[in-house]
């Protein structure tokens, strides 16, 4: 089962959903300017399995991802346009607000 770190913060702009795939936390990604630091201390401790993450972005006005597994399931699941992620040493990432 694939397996991701997942948070859920409320803000004043409304339920923010972070989630990174496991083998991304920790670990430290650069691509020229770019530098990409998953931690826990953002991303959450608990990992949940994949789907579970999918019900927490659909609830969700706003989501932080990263990783491969995380962001293709929510361009699967129509939560992201694949023109809005980004790539920082291979590894995709993108931030999303609902209007």
């Amino acid at each position: 089962m694939d397996l991701v770190y997942a948070t859920s913060y409320k803000t004043e702009k409304g339920l923010l959903v972070a989630c990174c795939d496991e083998e991304c936390m920790g670990r430290i990604f650069r691509e020229g300017r770019l530098k990409l630091v998953p931690e826990s201390k953002f991303y959450g401790s608990a990992v949940v399995g994949l789907n579970e993450a999918v019900v927490l972005m659909v609830g969700a006005d706003m989501l932080n991802l990263v990783g491969r597994k995380v962001v293709d399931a929510a361009i699967n699941n129509g939560l992201v346009h694949p023109d809005a992620v980004i790539t920082i040493a291979g590894v995709p990432h993108v931030q999303v607000m609902k209007l």
